[in-house]
């Protein structure tokens, strides 16, 4: 791998550099968007457990905000539960949409790196052939030692180029739908803990109606 690196020359830098930071932010992605970091497991039902037993208060929603994506947006519920539902909703979602520009983070600079990491081998190639053509021009074609190396240029640029662009295309991919899958996830469970909300304010509401009458 080492030789043909050296073979590619000064023009296959920029893609090494590339291929680096493309698995940085590959590995650093994979971390942040494990489900059980994103949705911790029993999370809602413990906050439903909290709200029907009247054990929510600052320091727990504080708590929860700090913990997860999820205990954001389920906080988000928490805190504007007693709003009429459309504030609500407008509230929860503005957390949501914070919540998903952290989930996306570094993505557009994977997808950047997918799109110029071929046009960067394209650049290597043309450099090759510069040096093929030049060497030509001064030693003739019987020389084939001298243009090997322009060749050898051209050719190890494009395929590096190909290399980081392929997996940091699939990569870039996978990760846009494991994002909106995880939204989606988040915004069901934010729902089904407002919808809890609203039924216990209901119960709450009809058992001091009985306790009056």
């Amino acid at each position: 791998m080492w030789e043909l690196l050296k073979a590619g020359e000064w023009p296959v830098i920029p893609l090494v550099l590339c291929s680096i930071l493309a698995l940085g932010i590959v590995l650093e992605r994979a971390w942040a968007l494990q489900r059980r970091r994103v949705l911790p497991p029993g999370l809602l039902q413990q906050v439903e457990h909290w709200c029907t037993a009247g054990e929510v208060d600052a320091a727990r929603i504080r708590a929860l905000r700090e913990h997860s994506p999820l205990g954001r947006i389920l906080a988000a519920v928490l805190l504007h539960g007693g709003e009429d539902r459309q504030r609500q909703r407008e509230n929860v979602e503005d957390t949501g949409r914070h919540l998903t520009l952290e989930l996306e983070r570094y993505l557009n600079a994977l997808g950047t790196l997918a799109t110029i990491s071929p046009l960067i081998g394209l650049f290597g190639t043309v450099i090759g052939m510069i040096e093929t053509f030049n060497a030509i021009s001064l030693s003739g074609i019987g020389a084939p030692e001298k243009l090997a190396g322009g060749i050898a240029i051209a050719l190890v640029n494009t395929a590096f180029g190909l290399f980081v662009a392929i997996p940091s295309y699939i990569f870039h991919r996978y990760f846009r739908g494991r994002v909106d899958e995880l939204v989606a996830d988040l915004e069901q469970q934010a729902a089904e803990l407002a919808e809890s909300l609203a039924h216990l304010s209901e119960r709450l509401q009809r058992e001091r109606a009985a306790r009056r009458a």
